[in-house]
């Protein structure tokens, strides 16, 4: 009966995005970007799936070998009572090995970090998707607005000449 069960293709698997880190772009060269499971408690995951999360100041920290991600904040479960979990603790990433190794190599480089980009399910699952990023100075940034407007005015003169 059950013996033929057949798994989703891959373009089935559900992605439901709960955050995105948007100022991360603005402050930060991204440069190369993975994916990575957290280990969370049951009323994070119910704050998550009712989409109450903040990665602001968020970043990952490599720790006794481990991956780490520090300063998100998931809000306190209202439904829950005693066992409520700390909005801010610091919640472990679940990374392959390879890629924590490469991770480290990065990041003993002068001037990178790891940023947290997006929060999501995929699968029934919560990943989040973590940015090797370097940090852009104040005209960095000014340089990137400025492409930015041009190309909103470039494509608001396409748009009035149709």
């Amino acid at each position: 009966m059950g013996r033929y069960h057949r798994s989703l293709p891959v373009e089935t698997v559900r992605i439901k995005i709960v955050t995105e880190n948007k100022k991360a772009r603005h402050d930060f060269f991204l440069e190369d970007e993975f994916e990575a499971g957290m280990v969370l408690t049951g009323t994070e995951v119910k704050s998550l799936r009712g989409g109450r999360a903040n990665l602001k100041d968020a970043y990952a920290k490599i720790k006794n070998g481990e991956l780490f991600l520090y300063q998100m904040h998931i809000s306190a479960y209202s439904f829950a009572h005693y066992d409520n979990h700390e909005p801010e603790r610091p919640r472990k990433l679940l990374v392959h090995k390879r890629e924590l190794k490469k991770l480290i190599g990065k990041i003993n480089e002068k001037g990178y970090s790891l940023i947290p980009v997006k929060v999501y399910f995929k699968g029934g699952k919560a990943k989040v998707a973590v940015a090797l990023a370097k940090g852009k100075r104040k005209f960095d940034k000014r340089e990137s607005l400025k492409q930015k407007d041009a190309k909103r005015e470039l494509d608001r003169a396409r748009k009035s000449q149709r």
